[in-house]
């Protein structure tokens, strides 16, 4: 039972079970079955494997930007925080997981809402969130599974759709939804971008560099010197044992070389897993939609969308960094209880999709402006409920995303009403 849990809520298994599904309902040959499911779970992983990678690279230039500039606080990492719930609510973790995995499928088959949730990471930090809140008000472990699984579905159905005027303009395609819980942030970046409307055309992917800075056009170069830049600066100013200390046997001066290049490797990996898993699983999600569950979608995560605006993420990054950044001295200046340091991987994926979301409705400065304010959010907002998590034990690190915050601190608001 357990190796059945296991696989099956593997994300790359669950893309390929629904990938062999689609290709079956469409009569493909046995050949062309199995080639489109390896190519799905292949593809998938390869993206993941990007995705280890960059995130990998970010957290240490989040060791060595916090020691070279001397920021304490709390890390905004949903990957810790999660570690330190799993230890003590793992039951009531796990099996909120697997309920709202199937009350999604249940509200997409019977509500207007058409989105099936696949970025399961997500999902599970969703699952922590809300069983962190229910059990905080001391609600009972099945009730607390009951009543956080139904929102968890709902929920995985339901902000897709905030983004999905602007997925419509940034894929021109109405295919695919975004899966990733900063959906409310990502719509609020687009309606910020339509303030700058009038500039629309004057796009991120537009923008007329001058002849030294030509090769910002080539997106991955754009990337290297970007991260080059922000790895040296930051090695430097920690100093060299703070960066031996993570280098190993590696020279101090050529670990951030390494690292930043690295990452550039692992965004080049990831854009060819999306590439690779995106065009199977959509043609045979549309089989299974068709016989199942009418007009669905794949709501699947951030980087399926990087494609249409590279240049829009690296702008969206810097942007929301820098609102995180700009959020860490108002804290310590307004004397906040506890101060959210913001994690450039969060910033990376959250922060350079807001930029695409920005960039669609209104250019480059829909971009800048639309992340910055999404990295104001990932700042502030994870305050409100630090505290409560502090209640349980979970201190040291919090969740920063949008949606679990704004619709955790309803739910918690909900239950004090109560009196629970």
């Amino acid at each position: 039972m357990d190796f059945m849990i296991s696989f099956l809520s593997t994300p790359a298994v669950m893309l390929g079970m629904v990938a062999l599904i689609g290709l079956v309902a469409q009569k493909k040959s046995g050949t062309e079955v199995l080639t489109g499911t390896f190519k799905t779970i292949i593809g998938f992983l390869v993206f993941s494997a990007g995705g280890s990678i960059m995130t990998g690279a970010l957290q240490n230039f989040n060791q060595l930007f916090q020691t070279g500039f001397h920021i304490q606080g709390v890390v905004a990492s949903p990957e810790a925080a999660t570690a330190l719930a799993q230890t003590e609510f793992a039951f009531v973790t796990s099996c909120t997981l697997i309920v709202g995995f199937v009350m999604n499928l249940v509200i997409a088959r019977i509500t207007p809402f058409k989105n099936i949730f696949f970025t399961t990471g997500h999902s599970l930090f969703f699952a922590c969130v809300l069983s962190l809140i229910l059990k905080a008000h001391h609600i009972a472990d099945i009730p607390a599974i009951v009543i956080g699984g139904l929102l968890l579905g709902f929920f995985s159905a339901a902000l897709p759709e905030l983004c999905q005027p602007f997925m419509r303009k940034i894929t021109d395609s109405d295919t695919t939804a975004i899966g990733h819980f900063n959906m409310i942030g990502y719509a609020l970046s687009g309606y910020i971008g339509m303030l700058f409307s009038k500039h629309k055309e004057k796009t991120t992917e537009h923008i007329n560099f001058p002849k030294w800075l030509s090769f910002f056009r080539d997106f991955l170069m754009g990337v290297s010197v970007v991260m080059l830049i922000l790895f040296y600066v930051s090695a430097l100013k920690a100093g060299r044992p703070a960066v031996e200390e993570l280098a190993g046997t590696q020279h101090w001066l050529v670990f951030p070389f390494v690292q930043a290049f690295t990452f550039t490797a692992g965004m080049s990996i990831l854009m060819t897993g999306v590439r690779m898993f995106l065009a199977e699983i959509t043609a045979a999600f549309v089989s299974i939609s068709e016989k199942f569950i009418p007009n669905s979608r794949p709501a699947l995560d951030v980087p399926t969308v990087f494609p249409f605006a590279p240049t829009a993420v690296i702008v969206g990054f810097l942007s929301s960094y820098a609102a995180g950044l700009i959020g860490v001295f108002i804290m310590v200046a307004l004397k906040f209880p506890v101060v959210i340091i913001p994690a450039a991987h969060i910033c990376f994926f959250s922060g350079g999709t807001a930029g695409v979301f920005g960039n669609s409705t209104g250019g480059w400065r829909g971009a800048v402006v639309g992340s910055f304010v999404i990295g104001l959010l990932l700042a502030f907002l994870p305050t409100v409920l630090y505290p409560l998590y502090g209640t349980l034990g979970i201190e040291g690190s919090t969740f920063p995303n949008i949606d679990y915050n704004v619709m955790g601190i309803l739910l918690d608001k909900i239950l004090s009403l109560f009196g629970r």
